[in-house]
Parts: structure tokens; C-alpha cells; sequence
């Protein structure tokens, strides 16, 4: 009894701690304080820790719910008609997260090697997530051959946190987003 006791009490702990780390990370970004969380979850840092043996782990479990919803928003975005319409739906529902839950965008960096999704859980989501939009939109012929998944998720990333401590972050982020992919050129 007392192992199911030990497991009962770590569940606990856990939900605890990550309930005050999404509180941490919205309030702090993806610089929140690991010794706060401990004291207001009322554990030790090193059962933080033991939850979360690093900064990214903790990044990851916050991120998760947001991520799920990205991923299935990008299987309803599938099936739209118009393939670079909906990739760019897609990409700017990814730009709000990122600037909504500030932690997310840290969360989701990585660098540009294949190999490193695989370290990284939430990006290693939204690669599978977005890489079909964009292939149905290189396809199409809407979006240029070369493009990667990994190089619009890594300029999202890249905007989102040059915005993120701005006024109007969400506002400046997606005019840098749409200024990104429209280019330079007036509009017609």
C-alpha cells in the first residue's frame, strides 16, 4: 500500500506543478522561475525536477494542450479547397498560440536538423501537423518547392519572441507574419 500511497501523492504533486507552471509560463514566458514554482506548488525544487528534469520538459507539458489543438486544427484545415489559403490559416492560428501562451514559441524552437524533433515532442507535433498543408500547397503550386515546415515554423518562432515583449505583441507578430509572406512589394 504504501508504493500506490508514493504514486498517489507524486500524481498530485505533478498537477500541481504543472498547474502553477502554466501559471508561471503565462505570466513570465519561457523564463519563469523553477525555484517559484516549487514554492507555490508547496514542493521541493528537486521534485520539480524529478517532474521535469529540464527547462524544455516543463515548456513541453505546458504547451501540450495547445499543441493538440494545433494539430487538429491543421486535419480541418485539410481538407480545405483553396491549399495555400488554409497553410496560411493554419500558420497564423500558430503565430496567436505563440504569442497567447508565451512559452510556447521556446517550447516549439528547435534547430533546424531533422534529427532534433525527435528531442522535442510539441515540435516534432506541428512538423507532422503543418507539413501536409504545405506539401498540398506546394502541389498546388501556391507555395515554392524548397519551403520547409521547419523554416515557417522557425520564422513564426523567430517573430514571435522579437514581438513578445512589445506593446500589442499579437498585433505586431501578425504584421510581421503577413509582411513575411507577402514581401516587400506594394499590393496591387
Amino acid at each position: 500500500m504504501p508504493d500506490q500511497q508514493q504514486r498517489a501523492d507524486a500524481r498530485r504533486n505533478y498537477a500541481r506543478i504543472l498547474a502553477v507552471a502554466e501559471a508561471e509560463v503565462a505570466a513570465h514566458g519561457s523564463a519563469a522561475s523553477l525555484e517559484q514554482i516549487a514554492r507555490t506548488a508547496r514542493v521541493g525544487s528537486a521534485t520539480v525536477r524529478r517532474h521535469f528534469p529540464t527547462r524544455r520538459a516543463l515548456l513541453e507539458a505546458v504547451s501540450h494542450e495547445r499543441v493538440e489543438v494545433l494539430r487538429i486544427r491543421a486535419g480541418e484545415l485539410a481538407g480545405a479547397t483553396d491549399g495555400r489559403a488554409a497553410l496560411l490559416e493554419w500558420l497564423g492560428d500558430v503565430v496567436t498560440y505563440c504569442v497567447e501562451a508565451r512559452g510556447l514559441a521556446a517550447a516549439l524552437s528547435y534547430d533546424l536538423e531533422p534529427d532534433s524533433l525527435h528531442e522535442n515532442s510539441c515540435a516534432a507535433t506541428i512538423h507532422e501537423a503543418g507539413d501536409p498543408l504545405l506539401q498540398r500547397a506546394i502541389r498546388d503550386g501556391a507555395v515554392a518547392p524548397d519551403t520547409t515546415i521547419t523554416e515557417l515554423i522557425t520564422l513564426i518562432i523567430g517573430i514571435t519572441l522579437a514581438t513578445e515583449s512589445l506593446s500589442d505583441p499579437a498585433g505586431r507578430a501578425h504584421r510581421l507574419f503577413r509582411l513575411a509572406i507577402t514581401g516587400l512589394s506594394p499590393r496591387r
